[in-house]
């Protein structure tokens, strides 16, 4: 069986759990544990990030060369185009969506949690002690802001990020206006980049992720809130309803399983 080594909360790993379940290929979850399983997934794939695919002795590192590998692997229901000109601009988009969106989301997630109390708690696992909750919560925004400076995510990095956001999921509304899909008329690479990588800005409702009840359908206050932004957000809950299989109990864990609030 194939396995897939990830961090539930990686927008990067929800890519490839969509292009799986679209092809219907089973495969089994290994939540790696942030520092010392890293290091594991580093003598096993030469890099430290997830996600990571292994398919017999095969091992893939990166979303879009396991994208790659999966299609060429296991071509039933293709999400790479043939015509060389949709393939082309189906890759286009893919690589614009890890660089731009998948980028400015992580921004917007990490600027959204310093700012909106309630978001903040609402991303705690659910088993999060009640004391710790309330920890949370009394912290100030200002300190969140404060530790952003530290780490080059400052109030005005979080607006250029905004900004770009806003801008990427307009011109997405546009492009969806009259077709089903971002590139041909089924789903390809293109549309499962995207619909994953807004996970951060807004998280999909439906039981998909191992993530806490009150965070589903939660987003980053004015982009996940606004009208303006509905159309797309439609479009992607329905690309969840027709292709992410919703986990039934609880989700494989495997060895060396943990929590973890974002990639």
């Amino acid at each position: 069986m194939l396995e897939l080594y990830q961090f539930e909360m990686s927008h990067y790993v929800e890519k490839i759990r969509l292009i799986l379940d679209y092809k219907g290929l089973d495969y089994r979850k290994i939540n790696v544990t942030p520092g010392m399983g890293q290091l594991d997934l580093m003598q096993m794939s030469g890099q430290r990030q997830v996600p990571v695919l292994k398919d017999g002795s095969t091992i893939i590192a990166d979303s879009t060369a396991i994208a790659e590998y999966l299609d060429k692997q296991y071509p039933d229901k293709p999400i790479i185009p043939h015509d060389p000109k949709l393939r082309g601009l189906c890759v286009i988009m893919e690589q614009w969506a890890d660089e731009s969106i998948g980028v400015n989301a992580r921004k917007c997630l990490i600027g959204s949690l310093g700012q909106d109390q309630s978001f903040r708690t609402a991303a705690l696992p659910s088993n999060t002690p009640d004391f710790l909750k309330t920890l949370v919560e009394s912290v100030p925004n200002d300190l969140f802001s404060f530790f952003g400076f530290g780490v080059g995510l400052g109030p005005d990095t979080i607006k250029s990020a905004h900004d770009a956001m806003k801008r990427d999921l307009a011109a997405l509304c546009f492009i969806l206006i009259e077709q089903p899909y971002l590139v041909t008329d089924h789903p390809t690479l293109a549309d499962f980049a995207v619909a994953a990588l807004t996970m951060y800005v807004k998280f999909p409702e439906g039981n998909y992720l191992n993530i806490p009840e009150s965070l589903k359908g939660k987003g980053v206050a004015g982009i996940a809130d606004i009208g303006t932004f509905k159309p797309f957000f439609d479009w992607r809950d329905k690309l969840y309803a027709d292709y992410r299989k919703p986990l039934i109990g609880m989700p494989s864990s495997g060895a060396r399983p943990t929590s973890i609030n974002i990639d």
